[in-house]
């Protein structure tokens, strides 16, 4: 299997938009690889499985995010040294809640007018400290979905309309995009199934979910329904946080009549973790799960997997946040260094070299090896 050359055995991948660089036989970089434990002791085993291990929060049961974190579990697990844990969760509003107050969240799904709803409405304190990202995702479409009888947005004005359940994306970006274009509504927050089966009942007018297409949810609806999805228009009271997104009928073709586009906005996402302090186990576990995760992200653009893995520019950024460390090292530093990739004894001979001490732990170890890749790509360019 081809795999990603990250930060200690470096290169860079820019999802479909651009090459890649492969390396085969990979293995995980000696300053990631914990060392000095006894093995055979239960508390050594401990320490082992919690220092490798990341709890992912996802989503709910039908959603596309838990489909990916499902999928990270399957993509990025190497036994004993590196386990994945998926959280089934309320939601993209709900993951960033959990990502900044509990303790056993190392990272999770969300999305950016989350992020800035939480920043600008909720006033929640230095976030941009506490939060960053290690990619950016494919967008969460806006799904809005009536009866015939409703043939615009304009048409739900003054009635009930579902949004989703309390925590979900969609909970909090509907509201937001319906204030925004004048849209006065009736909002009910109850999860999917309980907003459906009110619409195909006439209790209400409309249902709103927000998530990355096809949604298996929204694949299940029976064609004989009777319901379309709605267009939604993009305008610039959208523009700041949004971009363009449609539906066809090869994403649903039981919503969408053949040969037809359903315009529609969508939502930036990403795959944010705690900020935590460097050296930490927290910041260790992060930087061996985002060393996986680059190493590996040739799987996921694979079949089985959900095909908007395929969709994801590793390189993307997300304006106004930061990203990860090691992320970003692997791609800057990647992005750069050329001929075969550093190795272990070309470290220990430059820190002979030009260190003249070795490290004393395991942080100032990576710190120095960080130098040493920046030391390499400056002199590879001259």
């Amino acid at each position: 299997m081809c795999r990603f050359i990250t930060t200690a055995m470096l290169g860079l991948a820019f999802g479909l938009s651009a090459g890649t660089v492969w390396v085969h036989g990979q293995t995980l970089p000696k300053y990631l690889q914990e060392s000095g434990q006894e093995t055979g002791s239960e508390e050594a085993t401990r320490q082992r499985l919690n220092q490798r291990t990341v709890f992912l929060g996802g989503g709910s049961g039908d959603s596309t995010w838990l489909r990916f974190a499902d999928e990270l579990v399957t993509a990025l697990d190497d036994g004993d040294d590196m386990r994945v844990i998926p959280m089934i969760s309320r939601g993209a509003a709900a993951n960033l809640q959990d990502l900044l107050y509990l303790r056993s969240v190392d990272a999770a799904f969300t999305q950016l007018d989350v992020l800035d709803y939480f920043r600008s409405q909720l006033k929640t304190p230095h976030i941009e400290d506490r939060v960053q990202y290690v990619v950016r995702l494919p967008v969460a479409e806006l799904h809005v979905t009536a009866g015939a009888a409703i043939v615009s947005l304009d048409d739900l004005r003054g009635r009930k309309v579902v949004f989703g359940g309390p925590g979900t994306g969609s909970a909090l970006t509907g509201p937001i995009v319906f204030h925004r274009l004048g849209i006065e509504v009736e909002p009910l927050f109850i999860d999917d199934a309980a907003g459906l089966r009110m619409l195909m009942d006439g209790d209400v007018a409309g249902l709103v979910g927000s998530s990355s297409k096809p949604v298996d949810f929204w694949l299940r609806i029976p064609p004989n329904a009777g319901l379309h999805l709605l267009p939604v228009p993009f305008t610039g009271a959208l523009a700041d946080l949004y971009v363009v997104g449609a539906f066809t009928g090869l994403d649903y073709p039981n919503l969408v009549p053949p040969g037809q586009r359903i315009d529609t906005i969508a939502v930036p996402s990403v795959l944010a973790i705690s900020n935590a302090p460097k050296g930490s186990d927290r910041f260790r576990r992060l930087e061996r799960f985002t060393w996986y995760l680059f190493n590996r992200w040739d799987r996921l653009t694979e079949p089985p997997f959900h095909p908007r893995w395929r969709d994801v520019n590793l390189a993307a950024t997300v304006p106004g946040w930061t990203r990860f460390a090691p992320a970003e090292d692997m791609l800057r530093l990647g992005q750069h260094v050329s001929g075969p990739p550093p190795s272990i004894e070309d470290f220990q001979a430059w820190l002979k070299q030009e260190v003249h001490t070795a490290p004393s732990n395991d942080a100032e170890r990576q710190a120095m090896f960080r130098r040493f890749l920046i030391w390499r790509e400056q002199h590879a360019a001259q």
